[in-house]
């Protein structure tokens, strides 16, 4: 007997039963000419800094049939990861999207569990982990807009939210993308201490990945410049100011997914652990955290450049 289709109604209502916080469907298709035109601008002008994988295979961003032929529909989901607890004020500070588990392995075990429950044969999961335009895809999907942080924004909720996608090989219901609700504000802009984040004349919302504090810290194998790394402040790993500043996260409300909760550990650290921090409890403090993205060189990088008196101008 042929399984029963599941409806777009019991996708979205089943991953709401994972835990996702938002669920909508877009169909599979190219981007849109203004945005592939603006993400090869981008490249072009060397926004992505020294983050050389995301200039490869810039057709299958813009195309996401040539990811998966037989796609049909892309669900696009939402996981707030929203802190609960905080590292407390005056010590070395993490981007909070890395205080619990990996993200990427949290989104993609519930994303198959998704896909399980809808009886698809042919799908694949992503979270951050394939040439796919996530942001463009949630947009698509209905789930918020992107704001002039590059972050995806959620009406009354914010943008403390890890992105995942789930493409299927059914058609299904499609969701209607919402208006921009930014507005005239620019706090985000205002709050970036490097300057990362900018308006053209034209009125078009800029990033530069070279300027960025998440970029600096994270991504980048070299030395910080330090006019870049004197903006640091207690910042060690990442930077949160632009998503701070966005009126739209005073809407957040803490994450209850066990996976994303800090360790006691990570909530105990002083200024003076992690100056003496090594290899051997960087590997038990970040074991299965999205901080090894950084290795444990580049985090005592960070750390001795946080730590120096320039980096606290204030």
């Amino acid at each position: 007997m042929q399984k029963r289709k599941i409806t777009s109604t019991e996708v979205k209502a089943e991953a709401l039963r994972l835990g996702f916080f938002a669920c909508g469907i877009a169909r599979a298709e190219p981007v849109d000419e203004a945005a592939a035109k603006a993400f090869k601008e981008w490249l072009r002008q060397g926004g992505h800094a020294g983050m050389g994988y995301m200039d490869n295979h810039t057709d299958m961003r813009l195309d996401p049939r040539l990811l998966m032929p037989e796609v049909k529909s892309i669900v696009s989901v939402a996981l707030n990861y929203a802190p609960a607890e905080r590292i407390p004020k005056g010590q070395p500070q993490l981007a909070v999207y890395a205080y619990g588990q990996d993200y990427h392995d949290v989104v993609k075990q519930k994303l198959h569990q998704l896909a399980s429950a809808m009886g698809v044969t042919s799908y694949r999961a992503f979270c951050d982990s394939a040439p796919v335009l996530e942001r463009y895809w949630a947009v698509k999907a209905g789930l918020g807009w992107t704001g002039r942080n590059h972050q995806l924004i959620i009406p009354h909720a914010g943008s403390m939210f890890f992105l995942g996608e789930l493409f299927v090989d059914v058609e299904l219901d499609y969701d209607t993308p919402m208006t921009n609700r930014c507005g005239n504000c620019h706090a985000c802009i205002d709050a970036c201490p490097t300057g990362a984040i900018s308006v053209s004349e034209e009125g078009q919302s800029l990033f530069d990945a070279n300027y960025c504090l998440s970029y600096q810290t994270i991504e980048n194998r070299g030395d910080i410049p330090h006019s870049i790394a004197e903006k640091m402040g207690d910042m060690i790993y990442g930077c949160d100011r632009c998503q701070e500043a966005c009126p739209w996260n005073r809407f957040a409300k803490p994450t209850t997914e066990p996976m994303l909760q800090p360790k006691p550990e990570l909530l105990g650290m002083t200024r003076e652990r992690w100056s003496e921090l090594t290899v051997e409890e960087y590997r038990a403090l970040f074991k299965g955290s999205a901080v090894k993205r950084a290795k444990y060189e580049g985090l005592m990088r960070n750390i001795k450049e946080s730590l120096k008196p320039d980096a606290h101008p204030d």
